[in-house]
Order: structure tokens, then C-alpha cells, then sequence
């Protein structure tokens, strides 16, 4: 699902979650649906959180105006790094009246393995 879905929603609830292995997650809340962003880890991958620019408050109690996903891949380590594989940057930018957060994912892998964040409706 695309996080587009969420563009003129208003959410209840917007929070950073770890499930029961320590993986991340974003749990978003509407009046009437619930959505989760985060990652399935299989072996020889990770992809998790690297950083929130923002405050997810600021997307809670009014319209999302602004609901976007962008991506760059790139087979070069980030610096400071070293290792062969692929490496995906995941960027979901989020805005209200109140305030805009970016969410930046990592993830790498041996590029065999998906390095893709999903946003699916529980």
C-alpha cells in the first residue's frame, strides 16, 4: 500500500513501535483504520530506522497534507562502512499545518534479500 493513502486523513495516533524481535516500526491511527510501516527482517538484510526529522506529534490532530515515498539504491557502502551488497535510503516525508516529519530508512543486504519498507492496513 502507499503511504498516499493517508493524504487528507487525520491520525489519532502516530508512534514509533518495536515488535517482539526488536525490529522498528511506525504505527499510524485514523478514527476508523490502522497502518503499519516497517520491514519483514529475513536473514542476510536489515533494514530499520536510521533517523526521524521531526516530531511525530505534529501529524497527529490534523489533516496529513503531504504523504510521499521516495528512494535512492546504490551498490557503494555509506561512508565509514565497509562490505559488499546492496544498499536502499527510504524517505517518507509526512506533513500537517502543524509541522512536517521525515522518516529515513536503511536498509542492506547481501542483494539477494528485499531492503523494502511496507505500509500495510491492519
Amino acid at each position: 500500500m502507499n503511504i498516499s493513502v493517508l493524504l487528507g486523513k487525520t491520525l489519532l495516533k502516530c508512534e514509533r513501535s518495536e515488535d517482539k524481535d526488536g525490529d522498528d516500526g511506525i504505527q499510524f491511527e485514523t478514527a476508523d483504520e490502522k497502518y503499519v510501516m516497517l520491514h519483514y527482517q529475513d536473514c542476510c538484510e536489515g533494514v530499520y530506522i536510521e533517523d526521524i526529522c521531526g516530531d511525530l506529534v505534529d501529524l497527529v490532530g490534523s489533516p496529513i497534507l503531504l504523504a510521499e515515498e521516495s528512494s535512492n539504491q546504490d551498490d557503494e557502502p555509506p561512508e565509514g562502512q565497509g562490505g559488499e551488497g546492496s544498499y536502499t535510503w527510504t524517505f517518507y516525508k509526512l506533513a500537517t499545518v502543524k509541522g512536517s516529519v521525515t522518516i529515513r530508512w536503511f536498509g542492506e543486504s547481501n542483494g539477494y534479500y528485499s531492503e523494502e519498507v511496507d505500509f500495510v492496513k491492519v
